[in-house]
């Protein structure tokens, strides 16, 4: 079970939660950032922010399937992206937003940065996620 927090005594979040909580005895699963390359090592959309957001939430998906979990199940990310300018990291947002990510209002901490590890890389999010048990995921 996972519940999500909103402090009432700070300023209201505008789309993710505060904190997350999960009831002790759950399995969790703590992720290495996922990147915007392809099954080969193919940058997916050089130079596009958004598309590559897009890619990263695909292989964020793969990842989470590979650990018995999926979007629905994260409790908090961390989304980094190469922009000095707060209209991008809106856009990579809006992209996390609309993917499904959590089911409910994850904990979150969008930063944008000088660079991430692979050459041309805009876009890296790492995740911990809940991995329900067998019954809960049929």
């Amino acid at each position: 079970m996972i519940h999500r927090v909103t402090v009432p005594g700070l300023f209201p979040p505008p789309r993710y939660a505060h904190g997350s909580v999960v009831e002790a005895g759950a399995r969790l699963a703590f992720l290495a950032g996922a990147v915007p390359l392809d099954g080969e090592g193919r940058l997916v959309g050089e130079g596009d922010p958004v598309r590559q957001a897009e890619q990263v939430l695909v292989n964020l998906g793969e990842q989470l399937r590979a650990v018995g979990s999926d979007l629905a199940h994260v409790v908090a990310t961390d989304v980094y992206v190469v922009a000095g300018e707060p209209a991008v990291l809106t856009a990579v947002w809006d992209v996390v937003e609309a993917s499904g990510l959590s089911a409910g209002p994850h904990s979150s901490t969008l930063l944008g940065v000088a660079c991430l590890g692979y050459p041309g890389q805009l876009v890296e999010i790492t995740a911990t996620a809940v991995v329900p048990e067998m019954e809960a995921r049929r």
